[in-house]
């Protein structure tokens, strides 16, 4: 007897996953006597099916760990306050959103509001708890949601991040505090004689 025997492998944080597909057939003259030549067919087609799941499953697993690369090496560029890092990890067109209704900054405008901060040595310290990584069909874009450890306790990010010339960039990132269900009521009084007025403001705008 032989065998085609093929074996993927990839590693992710430590954990080694395996995809094997192991397709058994019997020598040459046992398959022109006892295999129908259209299950030659079928049996080939499966090894090829088998054979790009798991490599498609692979790649899928590489990216997600450069992703995840991506996000907390660019949580510690803020805690470390490395400016050039931080800033390099986004696109051009990047976008941050904070936890202020008023916070939506471009690239340059939350460059020009960080940079300050940074050059003082006062960074912001948030680290991934809990983290969720999404892909597009085509693995050209995908999107996250995590929980963070701040100062500021359990706080939420969600972004987008994109590929562009084989490396991922992030592309938007949404800050947001989290409220336990329990203390709903009692936020909503002490945000509503800020954000009344705001809310009016806003819909005047447009």
């Amino acid at each position: 007897m032989s065998a085609i025997f093929l074996q993927v492998t990839a590693r992710s944080e430590g954990t080694c996953v395996k995809f094997t597909a192991i397709i058994m057939f019997k020598t040459y003259i046992c398959v022109l006597h006892k295999i129908h030549p259209m299950k030659k067919h079928v049996l080939l087609f499966l090894t090829i099916l088998i054979a790009n799941a798991a490599l498609a499953q692979s790649d899928v697993i590489k990216d997600r760990l450069k992703i995840n690369q991506l996000l907390d090496g660019w949580h510690n560029a803020a805690a470390r306050t490395d400016f050039d890092r931080y800033f390099d990890a986004m696109t051009e067109n990047f976008s941050f959103v904070g936890t202020d209704a008023t916070e939506h900054w471009d690239r340059r405008a939350f460059a020009a509001y960080s940079k300050p901060y940074f050059d003082k040595g006062k960074g912001w310290n948030f680290t991934s708890i809990e983290r969720h990584i999404f892909f597009s069909p085509d693995r050209k874009m995908a999107w996250f949601d995590e929980l963070l450890d701040t100062q500021m306790k359990i706080c939420r990010g969600s972004g987008v991040v994109l590929r562009q010339n084989g490396v991922w960039k992030i592309a938007q990132y949404v800050l947001s505090m989290t409220v336990p269900n329990e203390n709903v009521e009692a936020v909503i009084k002490a945000k509503a004689a800020i954000e009344d007025p705001l809310i009016e403001k806003i819909k005047n705008f447009k």
